[in-house]
């Protein structure tokens, strides 16, 4: 995917989000980042960047608009060629369902980063399930309660 792909596809996210059922145009964009983090880039530039006219911006833009549509700034350049959003390994094919079922899930939940990679780290590691179980008696200390184990 191209930065710009990229950057068209976090301005249709950020619509949804604000409840605007479309995109947000690149001059919504530009007024609520000024409104919101006190600055922005101009209209030209984000056209540029959204084209492929530029492939590159700087580290400040590119922590601004991280900042902004809330990803990391690593997410906002364009992928390698041959790059493969898909899970390029054998993992799907090993007979360990929850495994499977966590990498599935973290492709699906790829737009919100903090759940994609806590899912892709769950599916690699070597006993998921004890890191479920883990999280389990984790929750029950928070909530003042504990388990009896069997």
């Amino acid at each position: 995917m191209t930065l710009g792909e990229k950057l068209q596809h976090l301005r249709q996210v950020e619509g949804e989000l604000r409840g605007l059922g479309r995109p947000m145009t690149k001059a919504e964009v530009l007024r609520a980042m000024r409104a919101e983090l006190g600055e922005s880039v101009s209209h030209a530039y984000l056209c540029q960047l959204e084209s492929g006219a530029r492939t590159h911006m700087s580290p400040m833009t590119r922590a601004l608009l991280a900042r902004f549509f809330k990803v990391l700034p690593g997410y906002l350049v364009s992928d390698p060629e041959g790059y493969q959003a898909a899970i390029a390994s054998d993992l799907a094919a090993e007979p360990d369902a929850l495994r499977s079922w966590l990498a599935t899930r973290a492709e699906e939940l790829r737009d919100d980063v903090a759940l994609y990679h806590v899912l892709l780290k769950m599916s690699r590691h070597p006993d998921p399930r004890h890191l479920f179980e883990t999280l389990d008696q984790l929750m029950d200390i928070e909530s003042g309660s504990t388990k009896r184990s069997a």
